[in-house]
């Protein structure tokens, strides 16, 4: 969108925050860059120039704005609504990649060259992976410094910064201010933070409904790895450095997290898992634009604008507990999951709730054995035929995966058929256009709403919603009467 210019000026002049993460303002002669909705009055049209990312414009030389912290804005919804090379690159940096395993490791996620992903970046961002992750780093620093009392030291190395002096020039570049200034600036009037806690605003794009995504999150909570307490989604999280613990809750305009880690330099890794998890950096505007254009839809859409779609902090996770819910209630399939989670998971402590492990990884769950699962023998094969494919690396679900290999290689798995397969590529693999046909609750919903009702038929009406049929579920979900669909009240769950 930033070759636009017409259209970037003009969303610039209205303060837009529709566009905010789609493309960056850079101010030529305050050398200045902000996000579209800068409440300080626009430049001259003359004085304009747009980047597609805070890394191309703090590489053009430009730094943040003081007052809207564009490097703070939801980020672009092109990341989540496509799959190609740049989409999949972009998810697996926002996930801490490059930090942990460089740009050969991003590009061996990716199965192409090192040169072939620094160039397609360059292309379409104006800035290369290492770049890409620059910014980030920064982002990461700002918050540390801001919203922890740490040593300056332990925030940059916590961070990502290799140096102090490396992580006191970035800020400086980035902030216009050193380390200490900046921590300055919001030192007084700072609630004093939980010990132990980091306490986040996580922004997203208006509007947002909260009844269906936290309802649905609460009402599928696996024991001891999630629970809703005091108004609160809590569960735990498999981090590179160690595990850790959020708390998510919605805001009239954020979504409040208080994140407990082993390790900080886990930090941009659990913040983007959590804004993947409650899909925050989504477009609802353009979903409901397309969606509503459906006379049966229009009034669903009308009525609770800005739903997203529940997903999970990790895809293999998702995977199993899809298994184990294959045919039965949600309450059933948590009572499986609590089971795998006591029998495998390892354990955390929670000083403020009742969590008490992590969910087992694939490694952990290969060792089980499948006498022991109170299930039909079909359904255990297809579990630990999944676990076998997870756990020998065969099959990847992760952020960065390409969806239409990851449907193939399920499909080719013995059990798993068109909802299991839809279901792992809306809620694990993230994409927006996944369809569940043949799924109970919309196949009620349809009917209910005069539309077809079977799989083909509903399919092909289907049709005219992509590239948002998953967006189209959370609707159709939403007609039943089923805890999914409803903000759980405070308390414990």
């Amino acid at each position: 969108m930033h070759t636009d210019f017409e259209r970037c000026v003009r969303a610039v002049q209205s303060k837009d925050a529709r566009f905010d993460g789609w493309f960056f303002t850079a101010v030529l002669t305050t050398r200045i860059y902000c996000r579209p909705s800068c409440p300080v009055a626009p430049p001259k049209v003359r004085n304009m120039s747009f980047y597609p990312s805070a890394a191309a414009a703090q590489q053009a030389g430009f730094r943040a704005c003081k007052r809207c912290r564009p490097d703070a804005s939801p980020g672009s919804p092109q990341w989540n609504e496509r799959a190609d090379l740049v989409a999949r690159a972009m998810r697996l940096i926002a996930d801490g990649v490059v930090d942990r395993d460089g740009v050969p490791g991003l590009a061996a996620r990716l199965g192409y060259s090192t040169r072939q992903v620094e160039r397609q970046l360059l292309a379409e961002l104006g800035a290369g992976p290492l770049a890409l992750a620059r910014a980030q780093r920064a982002q990461t620093a700002r918050l540390l410094i801001e919203t922890t009392t740490l040593p300056m030291g332990e925030s940059a190395f916590a961070a990502g910064f290799s140096s102090i002096r490396t992580f006191n020039d970035t800020v400086r570049e980035v902030f216009a201010l050193s380390p200490t200034e900046l921590r300055a600036r919001v030192a007084k009037g700072r609630p004093a933070a939980t010990p132990g806690e980091l306490s986040l605003r996580l922004p997203f794009r208006a509007p947002l409904c909260p009844d269906n995504l936290f309802g649905h999150l609460a009402a599928t909570a696996v024991p001891g790895v999630e629970e809703w307490r005091d108004g609160a989604y809590r569960r735990t999280l498999r981090l590179p450095h160690g595990p850790g613990i959020v708390s998510l809750s919605p805001r009239p305009d954020h979504i409040a997290c208080r994140l407990r880690l082993t390790d900080l330099r886990d930090l941009a890794h659990a913040i983007s898992r959590c804004r993947w998890m409650l899909d925050l950096d989504a477009d609802p505007v353009a979903v409901d634009a397309q969606l509503g254009k459906d006379p049966v839809l229009a009034p669903l859409v009308a009525k609770a604008p800005g739903r997203r779609v529940p997903r999970v902090a990790d895809g293999p996770e998702f995977a199993v507990r899809a298994v184990l819910g294959q045919q039965i209630s949600t309450a059933a399939a948590r009572t499986h999951a609590g089971r795998l989670v006591t029998a495998y998971g390892e354990r955390v402590e929670d000083p403020a709730g009742g969590l008490t492990h992590l969910f087992p990884d694939p490694a952990a769950l290969a060792t089980l054995d499948p006498a022991a699962l109170a299930m039909p023998q079909t359904r255990r094969t297809t579990l630990t035929t999944l676990v076998t494919a997870l756990a020998g690396g065969e099959l990847d679900l992760d952020v960065g995966s390409d969806w239409q290999r990851a449907r193939a290689q399920l499909s080719a798995l013995p059990g798993f058929g068109p909802w299991t397969v839809e279901s792992i590529a809306m809620r694990a693999l993230g994409d927006p256009d996944a369809f569940l046909a043949s799924d109970l609750g919309i196949r009620f919903a349809a009917k209910e709403l005069g539309l077809p009702t079977t799989p083909a038929a509903l399919n092909r009406h289907a049709a005219a919603w992509a590239p948002w049929r998953a967006y189209a579920v959370q609707y159709l979900w939403a007609t039943g009467d089923h805890a999914v669909n409803t903000l759980p009240v405070n308390g414990a769950a």
